[in-house]
């Protein structure tokens, strides 16, 4: 298997996540043309996680976001469903576990805060997902969503969507691991909700008073929220 399909069978996701580990990090700092290494500071600096707060990274594959957030005091655990990906940042510093973002393997009320980056579109269930990081989160702790988006500018948004289904995949052939996988990339960031109906998914599944930070003309977005206490 190669790729996964948009209906995301959870064994389909985490066997095509084992492939791309060996090259994932470079993969997506050249398709990004670079751009990844600023959202994880965003990221950091939006969910502001503070010295000695427990924080959850959750599809952390090789761990390199969470080693960004834990530059902030804070002790961070990367979760990830695919083990290839955990194995492929073992050099990285930080507590790894391997968990399904549906059933995580935490107590209730574990973490200050949590997050995810690139990785919501690829939980099976996304709403159920982000109730289960609610359950795991204490009340009144902060959730930052990382993820693909819809641009703001029309002119872009066709040059972009053009670059996803034609470029991306020819750029992926060079550097990839496993070329299908970005793919399947492609059409799942296609198929993602904006902006405005992410932060609606969100207040209703867990969290509440959901805002959102469009980065790099909206190709990404961060949305912030709340538990409620």
């Amino acid at each position: 298997m190669s790729r996964a399909s948009l209906e995301k069978n959870p064994r389909d996701v985490a066997t095509m996540f084992d492939a791309v580990g060996k090259n994932y990090d470079i993969t997506n700092t050249v398709l990004s043309f670079g751009r990844d290494r600023a959202w994880r500071r965003r990221t950091r600096r939006r969910l502001d996680p503070a010295p000695g707060e427990l924080v959850l990274d959750l599809a952390a594959g090789t761990a390199v976001s969470t080693v960004e957030l834990a530059e902030s005091g804070a002790w961070c655990v990367a979760c990830d469903f695919s083990r290839g990906m955990l194995a492929a940042g073992r050099h990285r510093d930080v507590p790894k576990v391997c968990g399904d973002a549906m059933r995580l393997p935490f107590p209730d009320g574990t973490f200050d805060a949590v997050t995810i980056s690139f990785g919501l579109r690829n939980i099976v269930d996304f709403r159920a997902g982000l109730r289960e990081m609610a359950r795991v989160t204490k009340p009144g702790g902060r959730l930052t969503v990382c993820e693909f988006s819809t641009p703001t500018l029309p002119v872009f948004r066709t040059f972009y969507i053009e670059y996803l289904m034609r470029a991306l995949p020819v750029v992926a052939r060079a550097v990839a691991s496993n070329p299908e996988a970005y793919v399947y990339l492609a059409e799942s960031i296609r198929a993602w909700p904006d902006q405005e109906s992410l932060a609606a998914e969100i207040d209703a599944n867990g969290w509440t008073d959901c805002g959102w930070q469009n980065l790099t003309f909206g190709i990404t977005a961060l949305h912030s929220a709340v538990k409620p206490r």
